[in-house]
């Protein structure tokens, strides 16, 4: 079997919707943070896919790497937020943190 460019946007199809969904149902900051990563892995697999069949040559690698330098970045910002909120408000759930105090 040959693995085609349908294969790979199939396959990130199916992350980004994870994703996505993951962003939009849980409440749980942790949980939504990883629901961002499931995107920007799809993103990821889409540079990578459209690399190698459509001629970039190293151009959507180039851009995966900054994408995974990106998250990289965010996650460590997020978690400090997160860790913060936590510390004053005692909670993850993001419904439950509605304004924000010195």
């Amino acid at each position: 079997m040959h693995i085609t460019l349908f294969h790979y946007l199939f396959v990130s199809a199916i992350l980004f919707g994870l994703g996505v969904f993951g962003i939009v149902t849980r409440r749980n900051a942790i949980m939504v943070l990883m629901g961002i990563e499931l995107v920007l892995n799809s993103a990821n697999i889409n540079f990578i896919a459209f690399s190698k069949f459509g001629g970039l040559n190293m151009a959507g690698q180039a851009a995966a790497v900054f994408v995974i330098i990106l998250a990289a970045a965010e996650a460590a910002v997020a978690l400090a937020i997160v860790l913060n909120i936590y510390q004053n408000f005692k909670t993850l759930n993001v419904d439950e943190v509605d304004e924000m105090r010195e």
